[in-house]
């Protein structure tokens, strides 16, 4: 066949060199319409091969290659390669299309990443199989059932610009063709099974139809748990069932699954038994080791006879006549790890990521810092992985700060020349990464869904494993189980690589060969394969009962915050007001047809939103991984949540039945299969209809315990149904109102878990946050547990008993040990250690096994399921224990102060099962010796107005993080740091009601005091405490107004009003009094020990709560104070207006309680995303839970030329991104909505970060500022014009047309994603925007004063300081730093930070600034100095009362650091001629301050130097003025180069304006043209210094 393209081809084609080479015209202008076709039809086994000539960079996509059916002499072209239809295979890019529809998402190599002089062919071979060739290489089969009449296909589209034809003819290694693929068929056979993947896949293909399984013989099960390729058949994902099963599996035992997990523990431990003993237990011949097992005759890893395991290393030999003790058996281990010996063990690099640290012998890696960096955490292995060689890690060490976790995969880079990344991800080349679930070749996502786990989600224990196949496929392991194929064409010479990013710590490598890693590894498979483990099982009996009723009973693999207890009938999750999700609960068995599976929820909690769904999936319990909402699932299930039905994932019906959301405890629900397939469910029995057809049988029932729902109990005739609980609105670990940690966040002990080294007969759980004792009735101890780290001085561990059994005499016995877990060598029972250890037994304080004092005051032996034990060692070496949260007192001391300590658990006795509590956390040590014990009585202060006596005052039980309450919310404690201590009265004080308090404890290492004061803040309004959201200190409360007094200085929403008010607050000690009060003349009165000071602030509103903050030194206080009992004539009813606004003050939000109209009302719609909660009359929208489900339209929709607009109230740094907004062109009245804004896909416009998406497509970047980076109390809105077009509005600022053809009528759309927690709608005046509006002006109309860098208050809006300290500009924060290191004194720069802005891309575009600005009389351009950061330089007293300066000019100057101190102690730029450090040349002094020549009888002439300016920072920030000066970040510890240089006023007339004097020939700046960009000035006093500019590199 000739290598020449068809004469016909596409309109932009131009064919040359006897029709060889083709050309596509205009290829900067068109992307498409490049077809061109081969002459002639391919023959078989040819590759059309063509060669890339150029390409260009203006496009995406590039060269399309593939066959057609289609003969060109009579083809209609299309524009490109993807459109041709009847019978055409296409490769583009990686994927694979026939007819113009994939077939083949990842296939051979990206096309797209081809350059100018690469080779791609194309190839049908004789089996009609499509191959693509790529420099010479073959990817593989892309398509088969191909025609045999076809011609090639190339499409030169986008990038790709001209090919050559190089050859039309077979590859030269095609007669081995066959040969090789046989030997890769055989290459598979041999290659090692991973054991989960074997045993899942045995048990399944063995399972007959009622539902038992087929157990393999003990020394089958051996095979599979030493893990190696020559002693077990492979069964891979996805094979298919075989025809006959091996001769090693018997088929005559059938066990169910809780059976034979039993015998599969039972053969574990026997054969490590037998290990030792020689391996007669197993019929394991002595003359055989890991290679070869007993006498048989082995073939390719597979046993020969029935009485061993057979097999030699890869492939086998055909006898093991090796003698006992011989090298044979060693060989076979070594061929089949791929030649590995000890002495060159798979270890981890020396060279390493910056932040690792490795130990021991290099098999551990550890990233240092791990609360205070994520990444620089990459480790490499020390060689290159062999062939089938597994490299498996194990997680040591997980915190739970960040988000994301280890990341693990290959690499081609040599670890002794690679400049390690910060991730591995940012790897351009080379390498193939497992992230998440999804995998990632060169830092591109190539496969988003590539298996079932997560990395992400994965605990401290579990196992992570990859191989190389040699057949160049890439697999990834997780505990042991095959996740199939990742990549295939893997290149030869790879290294391991392991990601210690984010949430992962610490890992070690583990070796097969290793006795002890192996048994740990062993369990962790167990633990995937058998989620169950531990709970109680019945016996072992080989033939199953056929008397036993086949009740329905829930399965115990559930979900990872779900249990199941009461015999099977009864599913919770424990720990319901710390998690929403992850309670997902099947039934044990299939339903039967007509049988109706009904539960009763017997727990609710008021935290979450959402409850239960129930419904059916064809799902086997046994073997599904349970994801954390049924509804994720996207096969074989059917749901009803909410009032609606789901199938996959995908609402089918809207509005079906009764809402499960709104049911209550003891309400029931039901869902049944009848005989026609249909599905119905029930609600309280009632039928609600039929909600699916063709459902199939064999279904399993599901319960989702989701968000409200906390407990569930299966309704059946078999047995009575347990009552309900006394109180079905709590949790079952409840904490008691008097722990002194009962309201303490589980994040304070996110990071405390149990250590995955414990007792033989300990078995660790949810996550390591259970512990029970496993065969409780036939063993009593061998249970130690011991936490995951150590404790810090201060902090309580605490555990809660779950189960207890009445067989044993003794309990529980709890206690810390130095002794770390690596190093322990656990005992029976913790007493039995004779060293570093101190144990609480029954009432006996034990040290080291020695009784030291008896009769400690609590009887662990006593305690019952239920009871809370807690144990702490305070800073001066004192261990104290708590038993339901009240301090027993000092139990010892002399605990080595400094030393590390972790708590112990012994699961011994009667004691089976504890969990951590979520009271676990740092402890202040005054808790222990506190001097607040006794209860604090409400009494008067003398010199306050004489009051009847009332009940007293409470706090509310609503607070900051760091608060715990005292004597039924009469005490406040803070328990850490200097903040969060805010705190509420239980009610709205009355007028003229005092609320006073006493100071109980200071710490004199903190500054500040405490502070008080009045807010319209609505405490039951906020979430549940802990208050995450709540600011850090009371100056900073500004979502509702505030009036405080701090020190000396009152302040409205933190804004000075009043200096000098009374004595400071920062003065009081323990035992002064300080109250507040709100008197009738609506002022707010300061009372210090019982004396009024007279009135601090007027216009209060009404309705306000007393506020303190516990802040700085003062970290205790108690009540002293009683409430008001009135008349109920005098009592007036709630005003629904307060003049809350200061008169004469500038606020720029509506009084509280005043809302004004707009000119449609606006409110947010009731149906909404699932975690949303409305209040404030619908005006107010708060996402109550998770980080998604947080959609949000409003009630009616958006006229033409109306602004809609909204202010962000709150955002939680926990989460990343954040909010976006955009309109719906359809009702959503019955939209059901999805997790995120960005799944709906009709009728959307929708701004996200910086970019504009319609229908989930992104149609435009760079738009706008980043939405993600928008503080607390920035105002959004979206208009949509009279053209039909959609703005953006940022504080009211016009960021232009998002978006065109917005149909009428539609609804403006939020989703209060991520980070944006609470949004309220803006209902002060805002007239419609258009052309025609009178008061709209242009900024280049407005007067000459108005705008200072765009900053007016009015006009142009800054972010109010401090008004979120989480949500600050990283780059701001890297400038401030620096201009800490240079030293200069604080006198000199504007206390007000509001006049500091960073310049930044994100910054400048959030204010909505312009690039140029007027200013001075006459007006001139100058610009704003986009890049740098302005620090506001204090302005003499003087020039701030005179507006004179107003009427200068504004220009730069770029300075060296070092001159920086002499300019600022001058206040101006001086002309000193010692020094060149101004930029300033010397030039002659000229008579009358002219320019002009000197005239006659002129002074003499002097040299003076003259300093240059520009009104553009792209020329005076030129490093020849500023030059760079080299620095490193205290913080990140990272070099920068930094310049600086001023912002001043300059008076107009004393300058003189210049061409550039660098002689550089390009424009420096648009606006100004290089003959006027540089001013040069002379006079004294004629430059004023307005700001200090830093730039950092």
């Amino acid at each position: 066949m000739a290598a020449e393209l068809h004469p016909r081809s596409g309109k932009l084609i131009g064919l040359s060199n006897s029709n060889r080479t083709a050309q596509r015209n205009q290829p900067v202008q068109e992307f498409n319409h490049g077809l061109v076709l081969s002459r002639e039809p391919l023959r078989d086994r040819d590759v059309f091969t063509v060669r890339i000539d150029k390409k260009v960079n203006s496009w995406s996509g590039s060269i399309e290659i593939g066959v057609t059916a289609l003969d060109p002499a009579a083809l209609d072209f299309p524009s490109s390669a993807t459109g041709l239809k009847g019978g055409s295979w296409i490769v583009s890019g990686c994927s694979v299309l026939k007819d113009g529809r994939s077939v083949l998402e990842e296939y051979g190599r990206d096309l797209d990443q081809l350059g100018e002089g690469d080779r791609v062919g194309i190839q049908r071979n004789g089996r009609g199989e499509l191959h693509l060739w790529v420099n010479g290489q073959d990817c593989g089969t892309a398509a088969s059932g191909l025609p045999s009449r076809l011609w090639a296909v190339v499409d030169l589209y986008g990038k790709c610009t001209q090919v050559t034809v190089v050859s039309c003819e077979p590859p030269p290694d095609t007669e081995g063709e066959e040969h090789e693929e046989e030997e890769e068929e055989r290459e598979e056979e041999v290659a090692p099974a991973s054991p989960g993947a074997l045993m899942t896949e045995a048990c399944r293909d063995h399972e007959d139809r009622t539902g038992a399984l087929v157990l393999p013989t003990v020394p089958a099960l051996a095979a599979v748990m030493n893990g190696s390729a020559e002693e077990a058949p492979e069964v891979t994902r996805g094979q298919s069932r075989p025809d006959k099963f091996p001769n090693n599996f018997e088929s005559d035992t059938v066990l169910t699954e809780h059976q034979l997990f039993d015998v599969f523990n039972n053969a574990i431990v026997s054969l490590y038994r037998s290990e030792g003993e020689g391996g007669e237990d197993l019929g394991i011949g002595s003359d055989s080791s890991r290679g070869g097992t007993g006498s048989s005759n082995g073939a390719r890893g597979a046993g020969g006879n029935d009485n061993g395991i057979g097999g030699g290393a890869e492939g086998g030999s055909s006898t093991n006549n090796s003698p006992s003790g011989s090298s044979g058996g060693t060989a076979g281990m070594s061929v089949g790890s791929g030649g590995m010996t000890t002495n060159d063990a798979l270890l981890f690099h020396e060279k390493c990521g910056t932040l690792i640290k490795l130990s021991n012998n290099n098999k551990t890696a550890e990233r240092r810092r791990p609360l205070d960096e994520f990444n620089n955490g990459v480790v490499m292995t020390n060689r290159p992985l062999r062939h089938n060689e597994m490299f498996e890690i194990r997680i040591d060490k997980l915190v739970d700060k960040w988000s994301g976790s280890i990341e693990i995969g290959v690499t081609t880079h040599n670890p002794n020349n690679l400049d390690y990344p910060a991730t591995m991800t940012n790897l351009r080349s080379g390498t193939i990464m497992m992230s998440g679930c999804g995998i990632l070749t060169n830092g591109k996502g190539t496969r988003r869904e590539y298996c079932e786990f997560s990395l992400d989600e994965l605990q401290e224990g579990d196992h992570i494993g990859l191989m190389r196949k040699a057949s160049g496929a890439l697999h990834f392991y997780i505990n042991g189980i095959d996740q199939g194929v990742a990549a295939n064409q893997t290149p030869g010479v790879v290294y391991g690589v392991v990601d210690l990013y984010g949430m992962a710590v610490k890992v070690t490598i583990v070796h097969n060969h290793n006795h002890s890693d192996r048994l740990r590894r062993n369990n962790a498979i167990m633990r995937a394969l058998s989620p169950d483990v531990g709970r109680p099982r019945p016996a072992l009996s080989l033939t199953p009962d056929p008397e036993a009723p086949d009740r329905l009973l829930f399965h115990p693999n559930c979900g990872q915050k779900a249990a199941i207890i009461g015999d099977g009938r009864t599913a919770l999750r424990p720990h319901a007001t710390d998690d929403f999700n992850h309670g997902v609960v099947l039934s044990n068995r299939p339903l039967h047809s007509n049988e109706v599976f009904q539960v009763r929820i017997d727990k609710m909690v008021d935290k979450w939103a959402g409850s239960i769904e129930i419904g059916v999936t064809t799902h086997n319990p046994a073997y599904l991984q349970l994801p954390s909402t049924m509804t994720n699932l996207r096969s074989g299930t059917w749901m009803m949540t909410g009032n609606g039905v789901m199938h996959n994932g995908t609402t089918i019906l809207d509005e079906y039945g009764h809402n499960l959301d709104r049911l209550k405890a003891g309400d029931t629900v039901g869902v049944v299969r009848k005989d026609d397939g249909s599905l119905h469910f029930f609600v309280n029995g009632v039928p609600q209809g039929p909600a699916a057809w063709n459902v199939p049988p064999s279904v399993y029932a599901v319960v989702d315990l989701y968000g409200q729902a906390a407990q569930a109990t299966i309704m059946d005739d078999m047995a009575d149904l347990p009552p309900l609980p006394d109180d079905s609105s709590e949790g079952p670990m409840a904490m008691s109102p008097g722990s002194p940690c009962s309201v303490t966040g589980a994040s304070a002990a996110s990071d405390l878990r149990f250590h995955q080294l414990h007792g033989t007969n300990a078995v660790i759980t949810n996550g390591g946050r259970t512990a029970l004792r496993q065969n409780c009735r036939s063993e009593f101890n061998d249970a130690i547990v011991i936490s995951n780290r150590c404790l810090r001085d201060g902090e309580l561990f605490e555990i809660v008993i779950q189960k207890m059994v009445d067989r044993w005499s003794g309990s529980i016995e709890a206690g810390v040990t130095a002794i770390r877990p690596e190093e322990l060598e656990f005992p029976n029972t913790m007493t039995d250690i004779d060293y570093d250890t101190w144990m609480l037994s029954g009432t006996a304080i034990m040290q080291d096994g020695n009784t030291m004092r008896n009769n400690y005051g609590c009887d662990l032996d006593s305690l019952s399921t239920g009871s809370r034990i807690g144990m702490m060692r305070t800073a001066s070496g004192d261990l104290h224990y708590y038993i339901n949260g009240v301090d027993q007192g000092v139990a010892c001391t002399g605990l080595p102060p400094g030393k590390e300590v972790y708590a112990v658990i012994d699961l011994y006795g009667q004691c089976v099962q504890v969990s951590i509590t979520s009271s676990s956390g740092p402890l202040d040590n005054s808790l222990c010796t506190s001097n607040i014990t006794e209860k604090s009585f409400p009494i008067h202060s003398p010199g306050s107005v004489p009051m009847v006596a009332g009940v007293a005052h409470r706090l509310h039980n609503k607070h900051g993080k760091n608060v715990v309450l005292l004597g039924d919310g009469c005490q406040a404690v803070r328990v850490g740091g200097y903040a969060h201590g805010i705190v509420f009265s239980a009610k709205e004080l009355k007028t003229d009601e005092l609320f006073e308090v006493k100071i109980n404890e200071v710490d004199e290492q903190w500054s500040g005091s405490l502070r008080i004061g009045l807010t319209t803040l609505q405490p039951p309004d906020l979430p549940s405490c802990p208050l995450s959201g709540l600011s850090p200190s009371l100056t900073q409360l500004r979502s509702k107004v505030t009036w405080l007094l701090a020190g000396s200085e009152v302040r409205r929403n933190g804004v000075l009003q009043r200096q000098n008010y009374a004595c400071s607050l920062d003065r009081l000690t323990v035992g002064n009094r300080v109250g507040v009060k709100r008197c009738s003349d609506d002022t707010m009165h300061i009372f210090i020990d019982g004396e009024d000071m007279g009135p601090a602030a007027t216009a209060v509103a009404k309705n306000v709560y007393a506020v303190l903050d516990l802040y700085g030194k003062v970290t205790a206080l108690s009540i002293v104070s009683s409430t008001v009992v009135e008349d109920t004539e005098s009592v007036k009813a709630p005003s629904l207006s307060s003049d809350s606004c200061s008169e004469g003050e500038e606020d720029t939000t509506p009084c509280e309680n005043e809302p004004a109209l707009v000119p449609m009302s606006m409110a947010f719609l009731e149906n909404h995303g699932k975690n949303i909660q409305l209040s404030n009359q619908n005006l107010t929208a708060a996402r109550v839970s998770s980080y998604n489900q947080g959609l949000l339209v409003t009630a009616q929709a958006l006229p033409r030329q109306q602004l809609f607009q909204f202010q962000i109230d709150r955002l939680n740094s926990s989460w990343t991104s954040s909010l976006s907004l955009g309109v719906i062109g359809h009702s959503p009245d019955r939209l059901n909505f999805p997790s995120t804004a960005c799944c709906l896909k009709r009728s959307v416009w929708l701004l996200q970060r910086d970019s504009v998406f319609h229908n989930s497509l992104k149609i435009c970047e760079n738009y706008g500022p980043n939405l993600d980076t928008c503080p607390e109390g920035t105002v959004l809105g979206v208009l949509v014009d009279a053209n039909g077009c959609l703005h953006l509005y940022v504080n009211g600022m016009d960021q232009g047309v998002a978006a065109q053809d917005i149909p009428s009528p539609c609804h403006p759309l939020i989703d209060l994603y991520g980070q944006c927690e609470q949004v309220t709608i803006v209902t002060n005046h805002v007239p419609a925007v258009g052309a025609e509006s009178s008061d709209v002006r242009c900024q280049g109309d407005m007067e000459k004063a108005d705008m200072v860098d765009g900053i007016k208050e009015s006009v142009c809006w800054t972010p109010p300081p401090e008004v979120n300290p989480n949500k600050t500009c990283e780059y701001q924060a890297l400038c401030s730093r620096f201009k800490e290191l240079l030293t200069l004194p604080d006198g000199y720069f504007n206390e007000d930070a509001k006049y500091n802005l960073c310049y930044c891309e994100s910054c400048h575009k959030l204010r909505g600034d312009e690039a140029y600005y007027k200013r001075g009389e006459p007006p001139r351009d100058y610009a704003l100095p986009f890049g740098w950061c302005r620090f506001a330089l204090r302005i003499k007293p003087h020039c701030e009362v005179s507006n004179t300066f107003k009427k200068w000019h504004i220009a730069y100057h770029g300075t060296s650091v070092g001159s920086l101190r002499r300019a600022l102690d001058h206040s101006q730029l001086l002309a000193a001629e010692s020094s060149s450090v101004f930029s300033a040349s010397p030039v002659k002094v000229e008579g009358h301050g002219s320019y002009g020549e000197p005239e006659e009888n002129s002074a003499p002439e002097r040299e003076i130097p003259r300093v240059r300016l520009s009104p553009t920072m792209r020329y005076s920030g030129l490093e020849v003025f500023a030059p760079k000066v080299q620095f490193r970040d205290p913080r990140s510890l990272r070099c920068h180069h930094a310049q600086v240089g001023f912002q001043v006023c300059v008076r107009p007339g004393s300058y003189k304006v210049g061409p550039q004097s660098l002689g550089v020939s390009e424009s420096l700046d648009p606006r100004f043209s290089n003959t006027e960009i540089e001013w040069i000035t002379k006079e004294k006093g004629g430059t004023l210094l307005y700001g200090l500019l830093i730039r950092v590199e």
